[in-house]
């Protein structure tokens, strides 16, 4: 079967969409239960404060330079899979090649093909931004991965978010960020 690639207006559309697709109804969060509720008079600022997000706070012993060009560089970022427990699904027998275009708007292809997106914001040794997707979510889903970097020293500051996943997915995508890309990235940089 062949991919669907989405241009950039398609992909820009759909990621303004998200918002509206997630509820109509103005709603607020009730502080007591945590969940959204109906704002009493009808108005709301339209935030939640039950959805799922990751943010996580690593420091490499590289300059972000190294650390943005290991995110960005296919050959680069197949040496960081190949350092994580996923090579089994680089070396699988239908697995795709590690690719990643270094474009605005350009698609990447990871860890055998199981995760695919899109460049949406590419600042070269700041930041990187993708609509980013895992091969298990249903067709269309996206979610936003947000890599800031900043020098500290001799090091790099790597500021993490991640948004907009399926509910539920949190606590492994968590964990896949740290066993996939942080801890495999500091064995190819020097990490701490």
């Amino acid at each position: 079967m062949r991919p669907t690639l989405l241009s950039r207006r398609t992909l820009a559309f759909g990621l303004a969409a998200l918002p509206i697709a997630a509820g109509s109804r103005a709603r607020t969060a009730s502080p007591a239960a945590g969940t959204a509720v109906e704002a009493p008079d009808g108005v709301g600022n339209g935030l939640t404060h039950d959805a799922e997000s990751i943010h996580q706070e690593l420091s490499f012993a590289a300059h972000p330079a190294a650390v943005y060009e290991a995110l960005t560089d296919a050959a680069k970022f197949d040496a960081v899979t190949r350092l994580s427990d996923a090579v089994t699904l680089v070396t699988a027998p239908h697995a795709q090649a590690t690719a990643i275009s270094t474009e605005l708007g350009g698609t990447f292809v990871l860890f055998g093909g199981y995760i695919t997106g899109r460049h949406v914001e590419m600042v070269p040794g700041v930041r990187l931004v993708q609509a980013w997707r895992a091969g298990s979510w249903k067709a269309g889903d996206y979610s936003i991965v947000n890599f800031s970097l900043a020098a500290q020293g001799d090091s790099c500051r790597l500021s993490f978010d991640h948004r907009g996943f399926p509910q539920g997915q949190g606590p492994s995508l968590a964990y896949g960020w740290r066993v996939h890309y942080w801890e495999p990235l500091a064995k190819l940089l020097g990490g701490r």
